[in-house]
């Protein structure tokens, strides 16, 4: 039976490995071709741009880094980690994401490194942890609109009131999980296990934990926010102003709010990144690259990174740790 499950689990690891890299691998096909790699060559030779590309990959940890202490916080009332068994279970789910669209695989990687009987609500706490960083980009996006609106022509005003809509849709759905987190936990773990009486789990999200999570939300988004900027001032520094800014924070606004499909995801994020940066003096092809390259630093290398810890770990597949 034990030697049952290591051939699963080395079938799992491997399987994962070659569907997450094969979508990396036709990704950046797509996305740096020779021309674009000889141009970023060229562009790198500049001390400036090296320094602004040295400090977008140190930014890369602080990022995950954030996430992992996020990802500590609100999973402490159900099951209480350490710091680096966090940053596993994220730059594992990292890589796991790659396989579906939205990312919506990156908690199968992530709950593994909790107790069996505790994953069904940890996979709760996943989607809601996403609402806390998703909020942030919705109010801050939101205001981007409010000075970007203008620019746009009549024909598109569908898809502004879309924008608000759906936003204001994610924070109605955020409150509403903050204020009955118990009953949702109580009733996923019970869906999960029918069979099984459960007494019920309470869970209480206190003002002080609302708090760190909005700010720490709020901290990586600005990182994230800062390595945009950085890739974008790399390609096109003589066009550098403050409407970029604006463009930037309206692009992660409507990436996140409309489904990603894997295959087609770069051009998707491309056309978007087009129509939100239209009227700002950028190269097209520059602005496409520092969208890949912003891909390429945060999920690419981080993938490996968490590929890595997959293959060492030794997972227990259970969903729950009841039993009959």
């Amino acid at each position: 039976m034990k030697q049952h499950k290591k051939i699963l689990s080395t079938l799992l690891k491997l399987a994962i490995g070659i569907g997450s890299f094969a979508f990396i691998y036709f990704r950046l096909k797509d996305g740096f071709t020779q021309e674009n790699i000889q141009e970023l060559t060229i562009i790198l030779s500049s001390k400036k741009s090296l320094i602004c590309l040295v400090i977008a990959l140190i930014l890369i940890p602080f990022n995950w880094g954030i996430e992992s202490y996020k990802w500590q916080i609100i999973c402490s009332p159900i099951e209480k980690i350490n710091f680096s068994t966090a940053m596993k279970s994220v730059y594992s789910g990292v890589c796991m994401g790659n396989l579906a669209p939205g990312r919506s695989t990156e908690f199968l990687a992530k709950i593994f490194f909790f107790k069996s009987e505790n994953r069904p609500m940890i996979t709760v706490l996943h989607f809601i942890n996403g609402l806390f960083q998703f909020s942030i980009t919705i109010l801050i996006g939101l205001t981007a609109l409010s000075f970007k609106i203008k620019d746009f022509n009549l024909e598109f005003n569908w898809i502004v009131y879309s924008i608000i809509l759906g936003g204001l849709i994610m924070l109605l759905l955020l409150f509403i999980c903050i204020k009955k987190i118990s009953s949702i936990l109580n009733y996923v773990s019970k869906k999960l296990s029918k069979k099984f009486v459960l007494n019920d789990f309470k869970y209480k999200f206190y003002n002080k934990t609302i708090a760190k999570l909005i700010i720490f939300s709020a901290l990586r988004y600005t990182v994230f926010f800062l390595q945009l900027n950085l890739l974008i001032y790399i390609l096109n520094p003589e066009a550098f102003t403050a409407s970029i800014f604006i463009s930037i924070a309206l692009y992660f606004l409507i990436t996140s709010i409309i489904p990603m499909i894997s295959i087609i995801e770069a051009a998707i994020r491309t056309a978007i990144a087009l129509f939100v940066f239209k009227g700002v003096a950028i190269n097209q092809s520059h602005l496409a690259l520092s969208i890949i390259m912003l891909w390429f630093l945060n999920i690419v290398l981080p993938s490996i990174v968490g590929y890595i810890i997959l293959v060492k770990q030794d997972f227990n597949f259970k969903l729950t740790g009841l039993k009959k």
